[in-house]
């Protein structure tokens, strides 16, 4: 009964701020209203040509879904986030006899997010890892919804975590 008692209070405390947190987002909605999200250029030795319109679509559907922000095009939007792919590089992960057995996918993007509202910027760099079997070429892995699930979902869920979660 105690602890019930609490949870309201605290319940009701935090809601009449104008603080929400939902899954962990924690965004003043009272100032930010609006987020733009800029293409994620790929700007990467070798280039994979769906990965920067997926993980900017993912951004944009992440964003849409977990916050009450509104995406917008617009220059003068609260939040604003840009970058590119920096690196998507295969090396060996795993030898037996001689061999390669596993190959690894190294995926790093270069994000900047800057809250208009605070006049902050905020550069950081996330990246993510994918092991493939080595009998596999790399288009085959890319193919793969393996791929799509761990690479393209990481790397946004990184990016969000890091813009809206408190970290």
């Amino acid at each position: 009964m105690v602890n019930s008692l609490w949870s309201l209070v605290f319940l009701i405390f935090f809601s009449s701020c104008g603080v929400y947190t939902f899954r962990d987002v924690s965004i003043d909605y009272s100032k930010i209203k609006t987020a733009r999200v800029g293409f994620i250029d790929n700007k990467a030795r070798y280039i994979n040509p769906q990965l920067s319109p997926k993980v900017t679509d993912a951004l944009k559907q992440k964003i849409n879904s977990y916050t009450k922000l509104t995406l917008t095009n617009s220059d003068d939007a609260n939040y604003q986030i840009s970058g590119y792919i920096s690196r998507y590089d295969v090396s060996t992960s795993a030898i037996s006899s001689n061999q390669s057995v596993t190959n690894r996918l190294t995926v790093a993007a270069n994000i900047t997010f800057i809250n208009t509202v605070d006049n902050k910027t905020d550069n950081f760099t996330v990246s993510r890892d994918f092991d493939f079997p080595a009998t596999q070429t790399l288009q085959q892995a890319e193919n793969s919804g393996t791929f799509q699930n761990d690479i393209i979902s990481q790397l946004t869920d990184e990016i969000f975590n890091h813009i809206f979660s408190n970290w």
